[in-house]
Order: structure tokens, then C-alpha cells, then sequence
């Protein structure tokens, strides 16, 4: 599978962490930075590129970090097409993907030990989406909005 990496610095050796790992265990890693730890970095530079890209390959996956993972995963879902979720525990991990077929998963760095994030980041990537008709109803109304502003009604 083709996954798509970007962190800031708080982030950064959790990044480098994880495209060895990933990498060794046979995915197609894309990191898209940073490339040096710069402690002024932005997220947006590079978060921003790697949920874009994720979001042009529909059978990608996306992985940001930060220090909480809050920003990151703002920074994904303002990408036309990404359903970023903030990971904190092995649940939040599973049930992004189980339910709401999220393409990007966000982790914070120093919220979670590198063992702890690693476990949260390879449980997202081995989940697949249900695709109980409830569920994919509901991606399909967040969709609709995407493209029209429109907020569905209800029932």
C-alpha cells in the first residue's frame, strides 16, 4: 500500500521512525517532510501536501504528526476528499477506518511513546472500511457537502 508521510519538527523523529518501519514491512512510503529538523517548521507545508496526495490515490492511506496531532489533522481535513481522525488509543486507531473509512490518520508525538504510536499507526493501515450501508451513508452526506455547501436533511 502507497502511504503518504508528513509531520513538523515535534513530529519529525516519529516521522523517520515510521517510513523505516513502514517501509520494511513492504509498504510504498511517500515522505513529504520535513527532510531536517527545524524547530520554527510548519505543519501546514507538509501536511497539507501529504493529505492532498493521499487524497488523489484512493487506494492510499495518510499518516500526519505533530506534537498532539490536533493541528495535523485540521491541516488534512481541509483537504477536499480527506477524513483525517486524531488517534489517541488502539479504538479511536480501529473505528476510523472501520467506520468512517478515514484515509488519514493523525498522531500526536508526544502524546504516545514511539512502540505506542507505531501500534496505533499499523492498526489503522490494517483496518478495512465495513461498509455497512449506515455507515457509507453518512461518508456519502459529508461528501455531498464537500461539493455542494449543502448540509444534508435529515431522516
Amino acid at each position: 500500500m502507497r502511504v503518504h508521510v508528513g509531520s513538523d519538527h515535534a513530529g519529525f523523529e516519529l516521522k523517520n521512525h515510521l517510513v523505516e518501519v513502514l517501509t520494511a514491512d513492504g509498504h510504498d512510503v511517500v515522505d513529504h517532510g520535513p527532510t531536517v529538523l527545524d524547530p520554527e517548521d510548519d505543519y501546514p507545508v507538509f501536511c497539507i501536501p501529504a493529505a492532498v496526495a493521499t487524497a488523489a490515490e484512493s487506494d492510499s492511506l495518510g499518516i500526519v504528526i505533530g506534537g498532539s496531532g490536533n493541528g495535523e489533522q485540521i491541516a488534512a481535513n481541509k483537504v477536499t476528499g480527506v477524513r483525517a481522525v486524531l488517534a489517541y488509543d488502539t479504538d479511536t486507531a480501529k473505528l476510523g477506518r472501520l467506520h468512517n473509512n478515514a484515509n488519514v490518520i493523525s498522531v500526536g508525538a508526544r502524546m504516545h511513546t514511539v512502540d505506542e504510536a507505531t501500534e496505533l499507526i499499523k492498526l489503522f493501515l490494517a483496518t478495512a472500511f465495513s461498509g455497512e450501508p449506515r455507515h457509507q451513508r453518512r461518508i456519502d452526506q459529508l461528501a455531498a457537502y464537500e461539493e455542494t455547501g449543502q448540509v444534508p436533511k435529515a431522516g
